[in-house]
């Protein structure tokens, strides 16, 4: 039906401001999320607008042309309110927003409390750190939160090669109280995991079961989201139960409910990506939601947020329009001043655009062939990591390097011999996990795999510490994401990495989706919205 044929249900009439119909005039109605807003139509044919303040009578007969006919009201549209309701009253937050855990302490203690005083989330980024640094950062964000109710969280990162160091920091998780964490680079369940999901499960008179610790599950893949959207594998329970780390009581519960009820999508994003576009991985994802709810009749909500690619406020919009529980921010936050990398890998972050990304070979996952996706523009990082592993790939141990090559390699990426660089390796895996060690001693391959991880796992320890020789080899985990964020930046003061505070910007990409948003609406309502409209522009917000 066109806007001819809709029905006015009231007559409008104007009393502090004029109706509007066109141009940019309409941008100050638009923005003005926090009021109901009038949609008038002037006379039987005439243009459709909107209204901020006016009276309402009821529809009469005769009609003129310089008649207000109200064809609808919208009510007011809060930021808060763009996401799913249940997430904001399960984890007690304000915002459905999270700044994700970025590994090596990239996502700061400085970021997770910030976030958590602003009625957000945040999650540390664990990765890669020890035990004991883990612990450091964990008492921090507890002496700083208090005992208030401020939701928080930390990283779970799967560690195939190391599962002893996964189970470590489970143990770390449940003896601290930490209440949620994101499980990320799962290719399967571990005990681990479904331990920390299953502890603490209880079941109130009414037959309802409450969690204890939460998990939000980072995800790529349909199977893998599958896995933490059901119930935990019976196998692995009662592995729990025979080695009391779980109860009984707890086994039957967490057979009955999701190990995650917060499933995060990740699209195309900086790191660990499968590349997905977010507007076709999400709808999969959702679509698969609900038949396994539908299929263990779960009688509590499965919430599936949207991760990768977030770094605009059109962004946001599309994800909460498309589904999305929550919206999860990554790649941005790196560029933010509470971030954990130096100086210089700001000021490069903040020249990207969205074509200098490239994909490198994973230090983590480096044998396996996995790829991450890192900032291209100055550093060479991406063309050296997949220099080594299609050396790695081509030969079956160091010695087996021709001269030539090996040559290039001791002067341009290692600075030293490889014999040293392996004696340091030794030493570190020695501490960390000597089990590496007696199978490289067994294994020349496995021992040249070690070396070349050597160098990708000291690039991104150069770009977070800010060496000044090493520029060149910065490893900056980076999506194009942040090449969009630049771009809408430009011109105000989010421009400068100075004044990129990381709740400033979630404020500012919730506030701008709400505006974005309420465009859409008018004009699925016919209004001529202006295309600045959908331009929201970073401003300061308290």
């Amino acid at each position: 039906m066109n806007s001819k044929g809709l029905l006015p249900i009231g007559i409008f009439e104007p009393t502090d401001s004029s109706p509007l119909f066109f141009g940019k005039d309409l941008i100050t109605h638009i923005s003005s999320i926090r009021q109901s807003v009038h949609v008038i139509k002037k006379g039987i044919n005439g243009p459709i607008g909107t209204a901020l303040s006016g009276n309402i009578y009821p529809p009469q007969g005769n009609i003129k042309d310089s008649t207000y006919l109200l064809m609808g009201t919208l009510p007011p549209l809060y930021p808060e309110w763009l996401g799913d309701r249940s997430f904001l009253q399960s984890h007690k937050v304000r915002f459905p927003y999270i700044a994700g855990a970025m590994y090596h302490n990239i996502t700061t203690t400085k970021i997770v409390i910030a976030m958590a005083k602003s009625g957000m989330m945040g999650f540390y980024g664990s990765a890669g750190l020890s035990p004991t640094a883990i612990e450091k950062a964990i008492n921090e964000i507890q002496g700083a939160i208090g005992s208030s109710n401020l939701s928080w969280g930390s990283n779970l990162i799967h560690t195939p090669a190391e599962p002893g160091m996964e189970e470590e920091v489970v143990d770390l998780y449940l003896k601290k109280g930490v209440r949620r964490i994101s499980a990320s680079a799962f290719m399967s369940l571990t005990p681990s995991i479904v331990r920390y999901s299953a502890n603490g499960l209880q079941m109130d008179t009414s037959g309802n079961i409450h969690r204890k610790n939460y998990v939000f599950a980072k995800i790529s893949r349909p199977e893998i989201a599958s896995l933490f959207m059901s119930p935990a594998p019976k196998k692995i329970l009662d592995l729990l139960v025979s080695q009391n780390k779980i109860s009984k009581s707890e086994s039957e519960l967490a057979a009955k409910i999701p190990i995650a009820e917060d499933i995060t999508v990740e699209a195309d994003s900086g790191g660990h990506t499968d590349n997905r576009p977010l507007i076709s991985l999400l709808p999969t994802i959702l679509m698969l939601r609900d038949e396994l709810a539908a299929q263990y009749g779960y009688t509590k909500p499965l919430r599936v947020g949207a991760a990768g690619g977030i770094s605009t406020p059109s962004s946001v919009a599309a994800a909460f329009a498309l589904g999305a529980a929550y919206v999860l921010t990554g790649t941005i936050n790196q560029s933010t001043i509470e971030a954990g990398v130096s100086a210089k890998a700001k000021e490069m972050l903040a020249l990207a655009n969205i074509a200098n990304i490239a994909m490198a070979p994973a230090g983590d996952m480096f044998e396996l062939g996995v790829k991450v996706q890192v900032l291209k523009r100055g550093t060479l990082f991406s063309s050296r990591a997949s220099q080594l592993y299609q050396i790695y790939s081509n030969y079956d141990s160091i010695e087996s390097i021709p001269p030539a090559i090996k040559s290039k390699l001791e002067k341009n990426l290692f600075r030293a011999p490889l014999q040293d660089i392996w004696e340091d390796t030794r030493n570190y895996f020695l501490k960390r996990s000597p089990k590496e060690v007696t199978k490289a001693e067994k294994n020349p391959k496995h021992l040249m795999a070690l070396v070349f991880r050597w160098y990708l796992g000291n690039a991104g320890n150069w770009a977070i510490d800010g060496e000044p020789s090493r520029i060149m080899d910065y490893q900056i985990q980076c999506g194009p994401s942040m090449g969009a964020f630049n771009a809408w930046t430009a011109g105000s003061f989010l421009a400068k990495p100075e004044n990129r505070k990381v709740v400033t910007i979630a404020l500012n990409l919730l506030e701008g989706a709400a505006v974005v948003t309420r465009a859409q609406q008018f004009r699925s309502y016919g209004v001529a919205v202006p295309e600045l409209a959908f331009n929201f522009r970073p401003k300061i917000i308290y």
